[in-house]
């Protein structure tokens, strides 16, 4: 029985993530679900973010995936654990992005200080701090919430004037908390297409990190650490996308995200 091994974010964004993890493991069945019609999750509280996503995870289970990665920032933040600890059948997994993002961050900062730019609701959660502290209590973090970044990669202002002000607005003020941040984490799979504006609005000096590359390359080797996972997953190399929203503007829209043309179904959940 095939069994794939289940993609879900709030929208678009973790298609960054997921085009990185089929580029590294393409022999693999996926199915990725975006809840659309209900993103943007930033905004929203703990108990809404962990219900929305406890939904979609369930949906997945029924699609009969063994393992699922919550390539969005906020559930990972705020419903990953709960999920965790209270709604997992025996035999699956769910993990998300915010721990392989972390764990080996010491391997691009110098001098310690490290900058998160993420979501309002990825920022409240202070997970970043919490989770590279836990690793690492000698680095320092510094975070800083950046409101309207997703909506410009939404309405598709990722090259305009206002998005350049907005963004090296943003950057300003994380590194007002302390000038010698030496690496940036992108904390939100939206950023990595407003990349080419934080790279002209940040000094030269400053390694930025995207997630995608990061959480592929941990997923990779989880699976060789857990043959007892790995097995449960189907190899076939297909690849089926829902959305909660309408087909057809996902298919629209995540051509930009995913880096190729992409057929979609919709799901009601």
């Amino acid at each position: 029985m095939k069994q794939p091994i289940g993609i879900f974010d709030s929208g678009y964004g973790g298609l960054t993530v997921f085009k990185e993890i089929q580029k590294k493991l393409p022999q693999y069945d996926y199915i990725y679900l975006g809840d659309n019609a209900r993103c943007p999750y930033g905004i929203r509280s703990f108990e809404t973010i962990y219900e929305y996503t406890k939904n979609c995870v369930s949906k997945l289970f029924e699609f009969n995936c063994s393992l699922i990665i919550l390539a969005c920032n906020t559930a990972s933040a705020k419903a990953l654990r709960s999920i965790q600890m209270h709604d997992l059948p025996e035999g699956k997994k769910v993990l998300g992005v915010i721990r392989p993002t972390t764990e080996s961050i010491n391997e691009y900062t110098k001098n310690g200080k490290v900058g998160i730019l993420a979501t309002e609701g990825t920022v409240l959660s202070n997970s970043y701090r919490i989770e590279i502290n836990k690793f690492f209590p000698e680095i320092e973090v510094f975070q800083h919430a950046c409101p309207l970044w997703v909506p410009l990669v939404e309405s598709n202002e990722i090259n305009s004037e206002a998005a350049r002000i907005i963004i090296k607005k943003d950057i300003d003020q994380l590194l007002a908390q302390a000038e010698d941040i030496d690496t940036i984490v992108l904390a939100c799979t939206h950023y990595p297409l407003l990349l080419p504006l934080i790279k002209e609005c940040t000094p030269k000096n400053i390694r930025i990190l995207t997630q995608g590359e990061l959480v592929a390359e941990k997923l990779a080797n989880y699976l060789q650490r857990h043959p007892e996972v790995e097995k449960n997953c189907s190899k076939n190399g297909t690849t089926l996308f829902y959305t909660t929203d309408q087909a057809s503007d996902f298919e629209r829209n995540a051509e930009v995200f995913f880096e190729k043309k992409v057929k979609a179904e919709h799901l009601l959940i």
